[in-house]
């Protein structure tokens, strides 16, 4: 799910709390000096000032935009920029003495040394994170970008890479338009692939997003830019192409010095998704700590039947194909990997987009008994408890998965898909999901799991996660299935 771009005072809280921090310090060594060594906060009118000020930074960042355009300010601009900061702290300082009266009370010097020693470390730390978001800028970030353009705009889309990748894109390749330059290199960027074979590309590797930045009257690739938008990936194109699909979600906003049009499945807000990870976070914890006693409880017993480690690490592939370690108890025995091969003419699912079987023997404990019914083991209750799952809350902790999200294919089920299904990677997967909890063990075609993965990602809110987490309790006290 794309997380839309924050917008005015929104896109640098950062710089905000830098300020904030700059400010107190700033107030604190002017009252030491003026004052000598003390609590400043025992002085009614101090301790107020104190609290008086985050107020009046806060209005004079937000209601004067002065943090407007920091990334891009220079030296010079920046020291003036910070000025005028630090003058309107002071102005609503000095209107606030004279308002509660206590102006004779207040050390004017407090309040000048305030001001000066305000914009040296306000000034220093802004250009500070400045160089350090910069270095970033250079290393690429955390959402990885293919950029579609043309030969006569390789220049100038190198250029604005290097010197407003703003929003800190791992830029993994280039795909020139109009000529065939596959393994060759702009600047430090390589051409990775054409028009032709983007997609196939594409499909093997993690992309986040696709920047179609070509001139007025280039042609607009309109089909590939289609195909990544059935796959889940999100597509900017620049304001002078307009790609209208029915059922996404178009909307203007900046990508380094280009105002584009990004069309993706669905998008949330900053807000959203920083409550989203708080979830994940309070619930990764609590998980956690509940999978620490379940070592001690179930490890044993799985150690003793099947000898080895007690935890199962197996790749996974995440959103829009970042691949990563996933955790689990361990259910079956050692050499399940080895046999699956053996039993796959038994999978219920007959494309091989996913793998489930009516009776697994490789479960720890599970037996075929002489009559032909099936004797469960430890293997099978810790999966009908779903408690397997639970140390997926360390990946929930560490980023990879959220609490609710789409099931985490394995690497060979994705070598399988077709264009379509990659929509399901659109978003973090989940320990639980839409598929899960609409009776997820009598589901066995996998256009299903798609088409309600893919519901999920369209309709996402906050609420929906918190209905689906409620209803998955009550799946799994009913032992509908394992997870």
């Amino acid at each position: 799910m794309y997380k839309r771009k924050a917008t005015g005072w929104l896109k640098h809280v950062d710089f905000m709390l830098w300020d904030m921090l700059s400010l107190h310090i700033a107030f604190f060594l002017a009252y030491i000096i003026r004052h000598g060594f003390g609590n400043m906060y025992k002085n009614q009118l101090y301790a107020n000032m104190a609290m008086s000020l985050t107020l009046m930074q806060i209005v004079g960042i937000i209601g004067f935009g002065t943090l407007h355009n920091v990334l891009k300010r220079g030296y010079w601009v920046e020291a003036v920029a910070t000025f005028k900061q630090v003058a309107l702290v002071l102005v609503m300082a000095s209107l606030y003495l004279f308002t509660v009266q206590a102006a004779e009370d207040f050390s004017r010097m407090v309040l000048y040394m305030t001001g000066i020693l305000y914009w040296v470390l306000g000034y220093l730390t802004r250009t500070i994170w400045k160089l350090f978001l910069r270095s970033h800028m250079k290393d690429g970030g955390k959402h990885s970008l293919i950029i579609i353009t043309s030969s006569d705009m390789l220049d100038r889309t190198q250029y604005n890479l290097e010197n407003h990748n703003y929003e800190m894109f791992q830029v993994i390749g280039i795909v020139v338009s109009d000529q065939n330059m596959q393994g060759k290199y702009v600047g430090q960027y390589p051409v990775v692939a054409n028009l032709s074979n983007v997609i196939e590309y594409a499909q093997e590797r993690w992309v986040d997003e696709v920047f179609i930045n070509l001139l007025p009257n280039a042609d607009y690739p309109e089909q590939i830019a289609s195909q990544f938008l059935e796959m889940g990936v999100v597509v900017h194109t620049r304001v002078s192409e307009h790609l209208d699909v029915p059922g996404q979600k178009s909307f203007v906003e900046k990508l380094g010095k280009y105002s584009v049009i990004t069309t993706t499945i669905n998008y949330a807000s900053p807000r959203q998704l920083f409550m989203k990870r708080c979830l994940d976070i309070a619930g990764g914890l609590v998980g956690s700590a509940v999978t620490l006693i379940l070592c001690v409880i179930i490890g044993p017993i799985i150690y003793i039947q099947s000898p080895g480690p007690i935890f199962f690490k197996q790749e996974r592939v995440g959103k829009n194909g970042k691949r990563f370690k996933l955790y689990k108890f361990r259910s079956m025995y050692l050499d399940a990997e080895e046999r699956k091969k053996e039993l796959m003419d038994q999978n219920r699912v007959k494309d091989g987009k996913m793998f489930k079987l009516d009776w697994d023997p490789r479960i720890i404990g599970s037996k075929q008994l002489p009559d032909g019914t099936h004797k469960k083991g430890i293997g099978n209750y810790i999966r009908d408890w779903s408690l397997d799952e639970f140390p997926q809350f360390f990946n929930v902790l560490k980023g990879d998965m959220s609490l609710v999200g789409t099931r985490p294919p394995l690497v060979s089920e994705v070598e399988e898909y077709d264009l379509h299904h990659h929509a399901r990677l659109a978003t973090k997967p989940g320990i639980t999901g839409m598929w899960q909890v609409s009776g997820r063990s009598n589901i066995t075609d996998f256009e299903d799991v798609v088409r309600l993965d893919r519901e999920y990602i369209e309709n996402w809110s906050f609420g929906l996660d918190i209905k689906i987490l409620f209803k998955t309790v009550a799946v799994v006290l009913k032992k509908e299935g394992s997870m």
